[in-house]
């Protein structure tokens, strides 16, 4: 391995801490997300929609954003990013057994629609893409009131078709909004192929006509994720306007729970989509870089699964809503 690529992070200003913090991250997204595939299988809860796959892309957009005053607007495979910006893995799991401490809806809404105001994580929809037009509208909220904040708004490939991102980078555009648009594209928008959705070869091509950078990278290296985000959000902060950055990554599951891949994806296109695990990656990163070493990113599995032990335990005991609230914010009260 050369200097360089030894130095990659240390380059990037990242530190010893910092890079085991963001392999950490990874690791809690992806058990996280594989205990709700179990607990799926097992009745137990009704949906998992999976976040394998892309853990290096949201953790290296998540480390290139200010979480202590920027806005993030996810899509609904954001785990990484719902827990870089302060959701817990007890959350998620409240969340995905509907129960009433549910910190997104109280056990209104199906799983993965993250919402936190205390941490700026703006609630999506399930219509695809109705994230893109809030995240301009809190930009330009941001530049009016001359608020150093970034809007983060991420999405998949299979949402820029729609017009709502069209709508939204060409708003950002004209009046060079602080926003980052970030395309995690897996490839597959559900079961239809890249190739029959866009005429474009990237995503990214489409920046340029909204006048704004269109930068592709390789989603699975979260180095290269974080580079380039954090160029994009450094940008926006010099008030020179939005960027758009399509992370490539592979998707290692179905789309969702209800979904069976194999109908349209072969075994070898899954075998070497396991070859990119992000997780995978950036655990031999770390180790032929002497950043940590076997033993310690084993340590590091073994605190994470405990953790999520825990959230599962506590979630699955936790009370159920009252059926009194049912209407609780649906009408007005009072």
């Amino acid at each position: 391995m050369s200097v360089e690529m030894r130095n990659r992070h240390e380059a990037l200003g990242l530190s010893r801490e910092d890079v085991l913090a963001m392999y950490r991250l990874m690791l809690l997204a992806r058990r996280a997300d594989e205990r709700m595939w179990v607990l799926n299988r097992a009745g137990k809860i009704p949906f998992v929609i999976s976040c394998q796959g892309h853990e290096g892309a949201q953790v290296g957009a998540a480390y290139a954003l200010d979480r202590s005053k920027d806005y993030v607007l996810p899509y609904y495979r954001d785990t990484a990013v719902a827990l870089a910006f302060g959701q817990t893995v007890r959350d998620l799991l409240l969340a995905a057994f509907a129960k009433a401490e549910d910190p997104n809806s109280g056990g209104r809404q199906m799983p993965n629609h993250f919402g936190s105001r205390r941490h700026r994580i703006v609630s999506g929809s399930s219509p695809v893409s109705t994230q893109i037009p809030h995240a301009v509208g809190i930009a330009l909220a941001a530049r009016m009131r001359g608020d150093d904040v970034v809007a983060y708004v991420s999405f998949g490939e299979g949402s820029s078709n729609q017009g709502d991102f069209h709508e939204g980078l060409n708003f950002a555009g004209v009046h060079r909004l602080p926003v980052v648009f970030f395309c995690q594209n897996n490839g597959y928008a559900i079961s239809v192929p890249a190739g029959k959705q866009l005429a474009a070869a990237r995503v990214a091509d489409r920046a340029s006509g909204y006048g704004m950078p269109g930068i592709a990278v390789d989603g699975g290296d979260v180095l290269e994720v974080y580079r380039a985000m954090k160029a994009a959000t450094d940008r926006a902060r010099r008030g020179e306007g939005p960027t758009l950055v399509e992370a490539r990554t592979v998707r290692l599951t179905p789309h969702s729970s209800d979904d069976d891949d194999r109908a349209y994806r072969s075994r070898e296109e899954m075998e070497e989509a396991r070859k990119n695990d992000p997780i995978l990656r950036f655990g031999q990163y770390l180790t032929e870089t002497g950043v940590a070493g076997e033993a310690e990113l084993r340590a590091i599995d073994h605190e994470v699964q405990m953790e999520v032990d825990e959230a599962t335990a506590y979630a699955e005991r936790a009370k159920g809503p009252d059926p009194d609230e049912l209407l609780r914010y649906v009408y007005r009260e009072g």
